[in-house]
């Protein structure tokens, strides 16, 4: 169980770490809010003071990454849709490589292509996509490593790799 001693005590901590990590401070209070929550929900916070700053620590900081993560997909995600709704034409290279991924997605099974899409398209965080998909997060994590794999085997297998990753292989 946890302690909201603890967690109000350690609270400045925990607010004054968000606040360095998102550079503003209503970003800063959102993250701390839902590190906190998530601290209420686990069953294995630990017990003491010291061990439970440095675990919310680490949580504050994953919760930042997977929003930064979420940020980025989203982004590029509203790039590309915004590219095909204003008729923008994409590069050779770039049709290409929506033809051979849209391709290896039609391969993969429908649990891979969802999981792939809430976490890797959507941005969603694990436990957003276990949510989603009503499994626990493990099962999430397990069928995106598989998801990701079989989506490298299909495009491997296509002989034909889309151009970040031939870049990628070069170096």
């Amino acid at each position: 169980m946890v302690d909201h001693d603890k967690i109000l005590r350690l609270r400045p901590q925990f607010t004054a770490y968000a606040y360095a990590l998102c550079g503003d401070a209503c970003d800063g209070d959102d993250l701390v809010q839902e590190a906190i929550a998530r601290a209420l929900e686990s069953g294995s916070v630990p017990d003491t003071l010291p061990d439970m700053r440095h675990w919310m620590f680490r949580v504050i900081r994953n919760l930042y990454i997977d929003r930064q993560r979420r940020k980025k997909v989203r982004s590029e995600y509203s790039a590309s849709y915004k590219r095909l709704i204003d008729g923008e034409p994409a590069g050779e290279d770039n049709r290409l490589d929506s033809i051979l991924i849209r391709q290896a997605m039609a391969a993969l099974s429908p649990n891979h292509r969802e999981v792939l899409y809430l976490v890797d398209v959507m941005g969603m965080s694990y436990a957003e996509a276990a949510n989603v998909m009503t499994v626990a997060t493990g099962t999430v994590m397990s069928r995106l490593s598989r998801a990701r794999r079989a989506m490298v085997d299909e495009l491997e297998g296509s002989n034909v790799r889309p151009m970040r990753a031939r870049r990628k292989r070069k170096t």
